[in-house]
């Protein structure tokens, strides 16, 4: 059965229960999920994360002015980050005490890192290395 308006624009996934791709009129559509959350996601307020990472709040509103740390607005107008928001901003407090960078340095350096991250898994994943030796 079709749960769609009938006005809906597209090809519904979720009526096959699949990924695999859906032919139209132009030709094969590519594959996409659309997942839904089952439960919330849990926000945290400017006042829980600055308890939690032992920071001062405004420097938490400098950190999200700067672009280092991400957050959204609610419906009244207040901050809400993630959950993972404290363990960011302490990664931040490391790299600023531990190698003196100045916090326009540090999202350069945290943009390299996770960008190291996403590389090393999916070395990891394909379980290959490469041909060359190491640089090291």
């Amino acid at each position: 059965m079709n749960d769609r308006p009938s006005g809906a624009a597209g090809p519904a996934r979720a009526d096959r229960g699949d990924d695999r791709p859906v032919r139209t009129g132009t030709g094969l559509t590519a594959a996409a999920t659309v997942r839904y959350a089952l439960v919330p996601v849990r926000r945290l307020s400017l006042d829980t994360v600055a308890r939690r990472s032992g920071l001062h709040p405004d420097l938490i509103r400098r950190f999200v002015a700067l672009g280092l740390v991400e957050a959204e607005r609610d419906a009244a107008g207040r901050l809400v980050f993630d959950p993972t928001a404290p363990a960011v901003l302490a990664r931040i407090q490391r790299l600023r005490s531990g190698l003196c960078l100045n916090y326009a340095s540090i999202g350069l350096v945290l943009d390299l890192l996770d960008r190291i991250s996403l590389l090393e898994a999916a070395l990891r994943g394909r379980g290959t290395r490469s041909d060359n030796p190491p640089w090291t």
